[in-house]
């Protein structure tokens, strides 16, 4: 199975004090460079955060990745080069212009061909029960968490869940709906049972057509959700699956020692 791995942002708010958290000089490195999923964690010696995101693929029965890259992206190159890899065959699609997420898995159409994939968040680590349910299902589906589960198991505050896509499922487990960003105000997107979508998706050719025919969102961005809800409209079923464990999000610099802590005992191996 091949995973797409969304690596393209640029981490901004990375590079932005937070909370007075302080970077070690590698870190700092990574931030200046706007490479945030280069970002290293852990103990000891710390690791690219997308070394354990590609670990975790691998867990999970992933064979392939394909890393959704900026032109500039010679440091993700060699880090990832064949040679360096022994558990995943690491694939690059360029995209030219931040444009959005679903243009970011339109730039990967030359790599994944006609296959089913996998897209995800390289700046997300999540459980591999909830990648692994999406590997072994047979049509195009998204692993999504309680609000419940992101704050009792990733240790997510409501206002920071309440910020990502609510989800909107049928009696029959199917998706009907994605509310992007709702408002905090809206209590019902702020109930514990409410599923979240965080960006771990099983996809096919039809949502992948999807991200190419989108429109764009009113804030000039090829938006992911939009483009999984025109493929819904054109007859493609997505199974909402019910995930749960930590999820580690790693967004800010007062998100790097929450995640390295987290990391602590893990090794990745590629």
């Amino acid at each position: 199975m091949m995973a797409v791995v969304l690596a393209r942002g640029s981490g901004r708010r990375m590079q932005r004090p937070d909370g007075g958290a302080t970077l070690s000089a590698a870190q700092q490195a990574a931030a200046d460079a706007g490479a945030k999923v280069l970002m290293p964690v852990g103990a000891g010696t710390p690791r690219p955060f997308l070394d354990y995101a590609l670990s975790a693929l691998a867990d999970a029965g992933c064979t392939d990745a394909c890393l959704v890259v900026a032109p500039d992206h010679e440091a993700m190159r060699a880090r990832y080069a064949p040679d360096r890899c022994a558990r995943l065959r690491v694939h690059f699609a360029v995209q030219a212009e931040p444009g959005g997420t679903a243009a970011a898995v339109a730039a990967a159409a030359p790599v994944v061909g006609t296959r089913p994939f996998l897209v995800v968040n390289g700046d997300n680590l999540y459980p591999p029960d909830a990648v692994g349910a999406l590997v072994d299902l047979d049509t195009c589906g998204l692993s999504a968490f309680t609000r419940a589960s992101l704050v009792h198991d990733s240790g997510f505050d409501v206002a920071r869940v309440a910020r990502f896509a609510a989800v909107e499922v049928d009696q029959r487990g199917w998706l009907t709906g994605l509310r992007e960003k709702p408002p905090t105000a809206d209590l019902s997107a702020s109930a514990p049972d409410t599923l979240i979508s965080m960006n771990l998706w099983r996809f096919d050719a039809s949502v992948l057509a999807a991200c190419h025919a989108v429109a764009p969102s009113p804030r000039g961005e090829y938006e992911l959700p939009d483009a999984v809800m025109l493929a819904v409209a054109h007859g493609t079923p997505v199974r909402v699956l019910t995930a749960s464990g930590p999820v580690l999000d790693l967004t800010s610099r007062a998100d790097i020692g929450v995640v390295s802590a987290r990391l602590a005992a893990r090794e990745p191996r590629l």
